[in-house]
């Protein structure tokens, strides 16, 4: 079923001073369609938790001189999206959506995850494909290249299509969080905020540490809080685990 955006009725702003009128794009136009879509009909619901990067940042450290050498550019992205992998294997409910009629749930074999890349006509969402069985480096790697391709608008539809979920990466922006909406028929999406330096407790010490704010949005339809709490304290684990940077 196709959902319309509700009508602005129409309002002369020029009573009040000087205006521009700027067409939005085609592109623009079908983000904001299916955004007002899904936010109209998926009962959303977010959880939020910060995760110690120490972990992640020695394995950045270890893969630097390498990632250099290659040209990649080792963010932290690649390992909470390998993160978000392993946790979509262990709860595959998130990796799922619902039939048409709503009565069934269709489990996902395979674990495609969508990233946001910023282009000059608007947001949009590459796939890499089979993230469970790609290192960060690789991840790594292919986040470079659908990052480069997108901002010289050469993505193909194919690109972006087949996602079991996203992440969307506003660290460079800065803030603390935010909620992102839902990819429908995703039932979920992560929301990664800009990492800082706080005072944590480890081992009955006071340390700073790199923390990483991250926010998970779900399809209440599909997931309780439960579930939702358990998925993401998953990524939490997964991120915090010295080894999380091995082969698959």
């Amino acid at each position: 079923m196709r959902t319309t955006t509700p009508k602005v009725r129409d309002y002369d702003y020029a009573l009040f001073g000087e205006v521009e009128i700027v067409p939005l794009g085609r592109v623009r136009q079908v983000i904001g369609e299916r955004v007002t879509a899904s936010w109209m009909t998926v009962p959303h619901v977010a959880q939020f938790d910060e995760v110690d990067l120490a972990a992640v940042e020695a394995e950045r450290a270890r893969l630097r001189p390498e990632a250099q050498r290659a040209r990649i550019s080792m963010s932290v992205l690649p390992f909470v999206m390998k993160a978000c992998a392993q946790a979509l294997l262990a709860f595959p409910d998130f990796n799922a959506s619902l039939d048409a009629s709503g009565s069934a749930l269709v489990r996902k074999k395979y674990c495609h995850i969508a990233f946001a890349a910023d282009t000059p006509i608007g947001l949009l969402a590459p796939v890499i494909r089979n993230v469970d069985k790609l290192t960060p480096m690789q991840i790594a790697a292919e986040i470079d290249n659908l990052a480069a391709r997108a901002r010289s608008c050469s993505l193909s539809p194919a690109d972006m299509e087949g996602a079991c979920f996203t992440v969307s990466n506003l660290g460079a922006l800065g803030g603390t969080g935010f909620v992102p909406i839902i990819n429908a028929p995703e039932v979920a999406i992560l929301g990664v905020a800009r990492a800082a330096q706080r005072v944590v407790e480890a081992n009955g010490r006071f340390v700073s540490r790199t923390v990483l704010p991250l926010s998970l949005v779900y399809d209440h339809r599909v997931i309780d809080g439960v579930m939702g709490g358990r998925f993401l304290a998953a990524i939490r684990e997964h991120l915090c685990s010295p080894a999380m940077g091995a082969q698959p």
